[in-house]
């Protein structure tokens, strides 16, 4: 069984910029592949994730990083401009990502899990599951109009697979060079790789897709759980 993007709208809605690379950007290569237009929305800038010998202008630094590996995907790019530590669950938040998904108007959104080790990856979650249902409703104005209908959501993997049990895995298997060259963009947070407060991001990546892949008899695979709540389910 294969599933097919080439009729969906794409966005992945992560909090900081090298996210998508180590959760997801397999799916999405494959979904391009396939056809599908592609987005990544950003909510925080990565301003405050320093190496030990800081970076001037660091938010700006990502900012470039960040449009490099989107551009190996030929994903449309979108910022939130959160600092990191600052992103809520809070009105203006939800009225700037639901402008985002009108102007993007996805079929598909790929969101953090609401129970990952990060407080900006669960308010991201949180985000981006209120958007999912407010974008249709007229009653939220934004510049640009409601959408249609819901986007389906899934939630993505956890760091390091914690307290994460997968309904779907995507073969991902033609894609991790993709997923490398994506990450090796970010080139601010490799530098971080021994630092003591956080990990090598390439080595866990690799690991991680290569165990779900294990785990789904396929050499990789991203792991999802689907959110199948009144009209953001789907038969697939």
């Amino acid at each position: 069984m294969r599933l097919d993007f080439s009729t969906d709208r794409v966005m992945a809605v992560v909090a900081h910029p090298d996210d998508a690379e180590f959760l997801c950007a397999g799916t999405l290569a494959r979904a391009r592949a396939d056809g599908a237009a592609i987005a990544v929305c950003v909510l925080c800038q990565g301003d405050k994730g320093q190496p030990v010998e800081p970076i001037p202008d660091l938010a700006e630094v990502r900012r470039k990083e960040m449009a490099a590996a989107a551009a190996l995907l030929d994903a449309e790019l979108f910022l939130g401009e959160h600092g990191d530590g600052e992103l809520a669950d809070v009105p203006e938040s939800r009225r700037r990502l639901v402008e985002i998904y009108r102007r993007f108007r996805p079929t598909l959104v790929l969101a953090h899990s609401a129970d990952d080790y990060h407080a900006d990856h669960r308010a991201a979650s949180a985000l981006a599951e209120a958007a999912s249902w407010f974008c249709t409703s007229t009653g939220h104005k934004t510049e640009s109009p409601p959408m249609p209908t819901q986007p389906a959501l899934w939630w993505m993997d956890t760091a390091n697979m914690s307290g994460f049990l997968p309904e779907l895995f995507i073969d991902v298997g033609d894609y991790v060079e993709r997923k490398r060259r994506m990450l090796a963009c970010h080139r601010s947070q490799l530098q971080r790789g021994a630092d003591g407060d956080f990990s090598p991001l390439e080595e866990l990546m690799l690991r991680q897709c290569q165990a779900r892949g294990a785990q789904a008899g396929v050499a990789a695979a991203e792991a999802f759980r689907a959110h199948n709540v009144w009209k953001r389910a789907r038969a697939w």
